[in-house]
């Protein structure tokens, strides 16, 4: 693919998001920027969240981690299904009863100011990271793809994306994010569909061919049940549950989308058709990733290894597609890295400059003159956040999306403990040493799993999460007061 196609293909797409951007900013209010004027379409923001959820990393980890791991993150994905059940009928009617712009405002309602200002604090570091590593790939493919060609550092490279973004979201926001976002999801679709038909062209076979070429391929396992595995079925279908609820529910990335709808119904709606859309996508991930496998042993292509394990499986999706697929699968997998990383960085930024608005700098009582300068200098900051740690893990190899998971064990847990705790139980906490508490399950979550690991050959895995909510409740426990809580 030739480095002009891939220049037209990026400026044609910008300029496509960008008139979107102009449609939907046109009439904008003080709050337009995070809450979209409460007036989005519920099946729009479900169909337009299947980008959010689906980024690069998905993109390319996901089928690539099939030669590691088989399709044990199926497992996940089942326990993804339940966590939605809880978002749409128990979060979602709670931020619509408190007419919420960023959702950690209940944990000051419920706790108090402190308490709340902990659980905005884990999310702005666990998103940072999260969101920089979904960048990180990205940047990796383009510069491999394209950008190197022309002979652009990748610092260069992260600059360029991040100024992109910032030209199509910076005026409206998640009012623009939720009608540009429904457009990369189709673009995404779409390529997931183009590159199975590519694959399924390229050896030759039937549809019903394709099916059973996946059903009996030897990485078609999948349930673990071996119970020291990290992807053992129980850890990872409660993983599931746990870091959908987290990373969900408790995100305010994934959650301000919802919140721009105008009731709690429409709301619900939206949450169940998002859960079905993203599962089943995922689920297409995984038989892309037996067909890519597939692919390999028919065409004699050796992988790297080491230690019994496959090397870079992440690189594997882009290498076949830009070396063996032909210019219509290459075509469709360099839109589908631009849409998913516009698609998933762009509402990460947007969150994390709600977030420190509101949780931080009292955003919603400041007058009207003040209110754009402080948005602009906080979406500011985070794009110089979002740069920093880029660069930081340019070097990092392996399955990105391991990564991310294991991040977010460590940083979402104390906030599901904080909500947990918030939902279903009446204490009152020792405001000020909630802090204390949430860094010391964190702390002591990471040091269990490496005793784990070192004596009992056993990994936490995704369960993490889990074992860093329990611990984060029972040290709430402790901090807690006499006085019952009157919420």
């Amino acid at each position: 693919m030739s480095s002009s196609l891939i220049l037209f293909i990026i400026l044609a797409y910008f300029a496509l998001l960008m008139l979107i951007s102009w449609f939907t900013s046109r009439q904008t209010k003080d709050n337009s920027f995070f809450d979209g004027d409460r007036a989005s379409p519920w099946f729009l923001v479900a169909f337009g969240m299947i980008g959010s959820g689906i980024s690069a990393v998905s993109l390319v980890s996901i089928p690539g981690n099939v030669g590691n791991n088989n399709l044990y993150y199926f497992q996940f994905i089942l326990g993804t299904v339940v966590g939605y059940l809880f978002i749409a009928f128990v979060l979602t009617p709670i931020y619509y009863k408190l007419k919420l712009v960023s959702i950690y405002t209940y944990l000051k309602i419920r706790f108090g100011n402190v308490t709340y200002k902990t659980g905005s604090l884990f999310f702005l570091v666990s998103q940072s990271f999260g969101a920089a590593l979904r960048l990180l790939l990205s940047v990796k493919i383009l510069q491999y793809a394209f950008f190197d060609s022309l002979h652009v550092p990748y610092f260069l490279t992260i600059v360029i994306l991040l100024l992109l973004i910032w030209l199509y979201t910076n005026k409206s926001g998640i009012k623009t994010i939720v009608w540009t976002d429904a457009l990369q999801s189709f673009f995404l679709i779409t390529v997931i569909i183009v590159s199975m038909v590519t694959i399924k062209n390229s050896l030759h076979l039937s549809v019903s061919g394709m099916v059973g070429a996946i059903i009996h391929h030897p990485y078609a396992k999948l349930f673990d049940w071996n119970i020291n595995s990290g992807s053992n079925f129980f850890k990872q279908f409660i993983s599931g549950l746990l870091i959908t609820v987290a990373l969900v529910g408790l995100d305010q990335s994934m959650m301000q989308k919802t919140l721009t709808i105008s009731n709690v119904k429409g709301a619900r709606k939206n949450v169940l058709a998002f859960s079905f859309f993203i599962a089943a996508a995922q689920t297409l991930f995984l038989g892309l990733g037996v067909l890519l496998y597939t692919f390999v042993e028919k065409q004699g292509i050796r992988l790297e290894s080491q230690n019994g394990l496959l090397v870079n499986t992440d690189g594997l999706y882009p290498y076949l597609t830009l070396h063996y697929f032909g210019q219509i699968g290459a075509i469709a997998f360099f839109i589908g890295v631009v849409a998913s990383t516009f698609a998933s960085i762009d509402a990460c930024i947007t969150a994390l400059t709600t977030a420190f608005s509101y949780d931080f700098l009292d955003f919603e009582n400041k007058p009207h003159e003040q209110k754009k300068q402080i948005k602009n200098r906080v979406l500011l900051g985070v794009n110089i956040v979002m740069f920093v740690i880029v660069m930081a893990f340019w070097s990092s190899q392996g399955a990105i999306i391991n990564t991310i998971f294991k991040i977010a064990g460590y940083t979402y847990g104390p906030i599901l403990g904080l909500y947990l705790t918030g939902l279903f139980t009446n204490i009152q906490l020792k405001d000020k040493w909630t802090p204390v508490a949430c860094v010391a399950a964190a702390l002591f979550t990471w040091v269990l799993n490496s005793i784990f690991i070192s004596y009992l050959n056993f990994d936490f895995g995704f369960m993490n999460i889990l074992v860093n909510a329990v611990l984060t409740i029972l040290f709430l426990f402790i901090i807690k007061t006499k006085k019952d809580a009157h919420t």
